[in-house]
C-alpha cells in the first residue's frame, strides 16, 4: 500500500458524518421472511425462451432437491429472495470457479482477446502507478478498441483515487468510453452527490455472452497465488475468488452494468449487440444480486441473513471485512445452536487494522455459541464467498459489513447447483488447511490491550 492510502481513508472517516447516510438502517429480515407464505408456489425460473411453466419449474427444483439432503434453502429462502429481488432465477448456466488473481486474470484476458463486439468493465479499483497488471489491461483494451471492439469502463472515484488522470485520458483518447463513478469532486457529480456512495462491484461482460464477477480488482496485489507464498517476498499475496458465467444469466449482469452506466450519465451506447441471443451452456440455476444505495434496496443483506436462517446442515463462509450487524450474528449463532456446522474463515492480515480489531470484537460471542472461527494465514484474505447445505453458493463483491450492506453498489452471483457447491467446498477446505482455528480457551485469555482495541474499533463499526 502506498503512503496516500491511509490518509485517504482518514479523510473519508472524518468526512462521513457530515455527508448523510448515517441514519440509514437495515431491514428486519424476520419481518421480510414472515411476509412470505410458508407454503409457496414453485419459483419463477427463466430460460432462454422466457419464463418456464409452474410444472417445468417444479420438475427442475425436484431434481435439485433430490441431489442433496433436505433443506429449506430450496424452498423458503428462494421464495423470500424472489419476493424482494427484481432479478429472475435463470436456468442453463455454466459457472466456472476462478481461484485467486492469476486464474481470474487469465480468464479475463482470454475473454477480452476473443471479444468481437464489445467489452464492458466495472471495477472499484484499477491501478496503474508501478502496476504491471493495470498496464497489461490497458494495453489489451486499447488494442481491442483499435480492432473495432467497443470498450466501456466504469471505475470508482475513491477506489481508483491513486490512478493518475493521464491513465484514463489515454483510454479516452483512443475511443474507449470511460465513466468515473460518483466523482469525489462534487462539481463533477451526476445527480445527488454523496461521498459514501461507492461502486464496489467487479464485473466484466464480453460480447454479452461471458460475465466474470467476484472480489478481484485490477491491481498488482492479485498477481500471485495465495497458496504458495514465499516469505522472502516483501508482502503476502491477496486471496480472492471470481466466477466466470456463460448462459442466460449473463443478460442480467449486462442489465446491471448498463443501468449503472445510464445513472452515471455515461456516453450513449449504440451500434453494438449488448443483448445477443443466448443459449443454455450448463445446468446451474443462478440469480444475480445487485445491491445499490437506497432505503428500499438491501437485497444482499436479506440474501445472506435468510440463507443462514434457513440452513439445515452447514454454513461455510469466507469474508474479507466481517463487521456485521446483530441480525447476521443472531443468524449465525442460532444456526450453530440448532446443530448446523458453522465455519467462518476471516483474515489474519489486513490493509485496514481497525477493521481487523472490529472483526475480532465478535469472536467471543461466536465461539461461545459453537461457531467455528478461523483466520487465514500467509495471505490477505479478500474473498467474499459462501456455500450452504452443499447446494447454495455465492461469490461476489459484498463484504459482511455495514458499508457493503448499506452504502455500496455490490454484486453477487447466487448459484444453486450441487456440482458447483462441491467445487466451493473443495476451495473452502483448501483455505481451511491454510488457516488457524481460534480456540475459546486461548481467546478468552487475550491481553487487556487487545480487548481495548476491539472495543474502540467496535465503536466505529458503522463506518468501517
Amino acid at each position: 500500500m502506498t503512503a496516500i492510502k491511509p490518509f485517504v481513508w482518514f479523510c473519508l472517516l472524518i468526512a462521513i458524518p457530515s455527508l448523510g447516510g448515517g441514519c440509514a438502517t437495515l431491514p428486519n429480515v424476520s419481518r421480510v421472511i414472515g411476509a412470505v407464505p410458508a407454503t409457496q408456489q414453485p419459483p419463477q425460473i427463466a430460460s432462454v425462451k422466457g419464463l418456464l411453466s409452474s410444472e417445468e419449474s417444479s420438475a427442475i427444483m425436484d431434481r435439485l432437491k433430490q441431489s442433496v439432503e433436505p433443506t429449506d434453502l430450496l424452498g423458503r429462502q428462494i421464495a423470500v429472495i424472489e419476493s424482494v429481488s427484481k432479478s429472475p432465477l435463470t436456468q442453463g448456466n455454466k459457472v466456472t470457479l476462478l481461484i485467486d488473481g492469476p486464474t481470474a486474470y487469465a480468464a479475463m484476458f482470454r475473454a477480452i482477446e476473443n471479444a468481437r463486439d464489445h467489452v464492458n468493465i466495472e471495477t472499484f479499483a484499477i491501478e496503474e502507478v508501478d502496476d504491471e497488471t493495470g498496464r497489461r489491461f490497458a494495453d489489451l483494451l486499447l488494442r481491442k478498441q483499435a480492432e473495432g471492439v467497443q470498450v466501456n469502463l466504469i471505475y470508482d472515484s475513491v477506489g481508483s483515487i491513486e490512478t493518475p488522470a493521464s491513465f484514463f485520458h489515454r483510454l479516452r483518447g483512443a475511443g474507449i468510453h470511460v465513466v468515473e463513478f460518483n466523482p469525489i469532486n462534487p462539481m463533477r457529480a451526476h445527480g445527488k452527490w454523496r461521498l459514501t456512495h461507492r461502486d464496489h462491484r467487479k464485473l466484466l461482460v464480453v460480447d454479452g455472452k461471458i460475465a466474470i464477477t467476484g472480489g478481484i480488482n485490477i491491481r498488482q496485489v492479485y498477481s500471485d497465488t495465495s497458496f504458495t507464498w514465499e516469505k522472502k517476498k516483501p508482502s503476502p499475496p491477496w486471496r480472492d475468488t471470481d466466477v466466470q458465467i456463460e448462459g442466460p444469466a449473463v443478460a442480467e449482469f449486462q442489465r446491471l452494468f448498463l443501468d449503472t452506466w445510464q445513472r452515471q450519465k455515461g456516453p450513449s451506447l449504440f451500434g453494438r449487440n449488448y443483448f445477443p441471443d443466448l443459449k443454455e451452456e450448463g445446468n446451474a440455476l443462478l440469480r444475480v444480486i445487485g445491491n445499490t444505495q437506497g432505503r428500499s434496496n438491501r437485497i444482499t443483506f436479506i440474501t445472506y441473513v435468510s440463507a443462514i436462517t434457513f440452513a439445515d446442515h452447514s454454513v461455510h463462509l469466507a469474508n474479507a471485512f466481517f463487521v456485521p450487524d446483530h441480525q447476521v450474528l443472531d443468524a449465525l449463532t442460532a444456526a450453530a445452536g440448532r446443530g448446523v456446522d458453522v465455519k467462518i474463515i476471516l483474515p489474519s492480515i489486513t490493509d485496514r487494522p481497525l477493521v481487523l480489531s472490529a472483526q475480532r470484537y465478535n469472536y467471543s460471542r461466536l465461539l461461545k455459541s459453537g461457531v467455528q472461527v478461523y483466520e487465514r494465514r500467509n495471505a490477505l484474505l479478500h474473498a467474499k464467498t459462501a456455500v450452504i447445505d452443499g447446494v447454495w453458493s455465492t461469490v461476489g463483491s459484498s463484504n459482511m459489513d455495514l458499508w457493503s450492506f448499506l452504502r455500496d453498489n455490490e454484486l453477487n452471483a447466487v448459484i444453486l447447483d450441487r456440482a458447483f457447491a462441491v467445487e466451493m467446498e473443495k476451495m473452502f477446505a483448501m483455505d481451511l488447511a491454510q488457516s488457524d482455528p481460534i480456540q475459546w480457551q486461548t481467546w478468552k485469555r487475550r491481553s487487556i490491550g487487545s480487548r481495548m482495541k476491539e472495543c474502540v474499533a467496535h465503536l466505529f463499526a458503522h463506518w468501517l
